[in-house]
């Protein structure tokens, strides 16, 4: 049975859509429930300032990416980087133990959009600037 806030951001989504020109996008997927889930990030100053999804799966994979936009809006890199399956399970007033799997997709594609970010800036996933090697003759 899911629990009135998870029929509520299944029924009327929040942040739905691709986001033109993201500056990271996340792409996971569960290949036994046939869940797939695309998380796309606009950051400024190290800040998410826009996030959207696009999810192809069950009302709690849907309900899942809806409140982990939530969650992510406005915080930090490192902030959002540390929303775990818990937090939005929780957030959601809990999931049935068999649909946590859902979360876990959620909080794993915010990541990965995180990570996908990070990469195009040259950064290493604790945002600090990677170290160019130099080259020996």
């Amino acid at each position: 049975m899911y629990s009135k806030k998870v029929i509520a951001h299944f029924e009327h989504p929040h942040n739905m859509g691709e986001l033109k020109n993201a500056d990271g996008i996340g792409k996971v997927g569960n290949p036994v429930c046939g869940d797939v889930m695309y998380i796309y990030i606009r950051v400024r100053n190290d800040r998410i300032t826009g996030i959207k999804f696009k999810t192809m799966g069950c009302a709690a994979a849907i309900a899942t990416s809806s409140i982990t936009t939530d969650l992510a809006k406005g915080k930090t890199l490192e902030q959002a980087g540390k929303i775990t399956r818990e937090n939005v399970a929780r957030s959601l007033g809990g999931l049935p133990p068999i649909k946590m799997h859902c979360s876990n997709l959620a909080a794993d594609g915010l990541r990965e959009a995180i990570k996908d970010y990070l990469k195009k800036q040259g950064k290493n996933e604790k945002g600090k600037t990677k170290a160019k090697t130099k080259k020996r003759n």
